[in-house]
């Protein structure tokens, strides 16, 4: 299986800069959302290539800072929150067996912590537009007999919807291709090999992050190097 190359690409060379310079589903039931607290809402999602053996890694690298996605868009960010995060996905890499290595060395395995907050504007027709516009300007019952009206109702408007969520996403590294001289056109096709997701709810405390984490690694029991 290969898990979203083109994504991995894109996010990956905003990484290499992070880590070069300087050297399941829960069940659904009725009515979920009335009269839950964030923990019972929150939803964790993990996918992994079930091609690969996660045993064959050893080492790891991940920034110290999450990263902002935001419409195809990356940035870095480090709150006490999020640094906290970050600490505790390394913490569970290391109780699984992984060495995480210092910025700047080779690793078998690269790793994002990524902030997900995408925002789309969209266009919609109204469809009672029509009905008003006919009606008003009509010769018939309830026109106005030749003078000019704007309907109430525009015949379009505009929606904007957020996608918000966190993502763990780790790629390989040991088998990657070689790229002599990676540039704006020939960045390496890395394969993510293991995605977990937390939806429905933000994640806002220390409580949280131990929750979210813990969930993720207990659904990924496969994450695991050889000891």
């Amino acid at each position: 299986m290969n898990m979203r190359k083109q994504q991995t690409a894109r996010w990956f060379s905003y990484v290499v800069v992070l880590l070069t310079v300087g050297g399941g589903l829960v069940a659904c039931r009725d009515n979920a959302i009335a009269d839950l607290n964030p923990d019972d809402s929150a939803v964790y999602i993990t996918n992994h290539d079930q091609s690969v053996n996660f045993s064959q890694y050893r080492t790891f690298s991940l920034p110290d800072s999450v990263i902002v996605e935001s419409n195809d868009r990356y940035s870095p960010s480090l709150t006490p929150l999020e640094g906290q995060l970050v600490t505790s996905v390394a913490n569970g890499l290391t109780t699984r067996g992984f060495q995480r290595v210092s910025k700047g060395q080779p690793a078998d395995l690269g790793v994002a912590v990524i902030r997900v907050d995408n925002r789309y504007t969209g266009v919609g027709v109204n469809p009672y537009s029509s009905y008003y516009s006919n009606y008003w300007y009509g010769s018939g019952f309830g026109g106005l007999g030749g003078y000019g009206y704007s309907p109430y109702y525009p015949s379009y408007y505009t929606y904007q919807v957020a996608d918000q969520y966190w993502e763990i996403q780790i790629v390989d590294l040991k088998n990657a291709p070689a790229v002599t001289t990676p540039t704006s056109t020939n960045q390496p096709q890395l394969n993510v090999i293991y995605d977990a997701s937390i939806r429905g709810t933000d994640i806002s405390d220390q409580q949280a992050v131990s929750t979210a984490v813990a969930a993720i690694f207990n659904q990924s029991p496969y994450l695991q190097t050889s000891r």
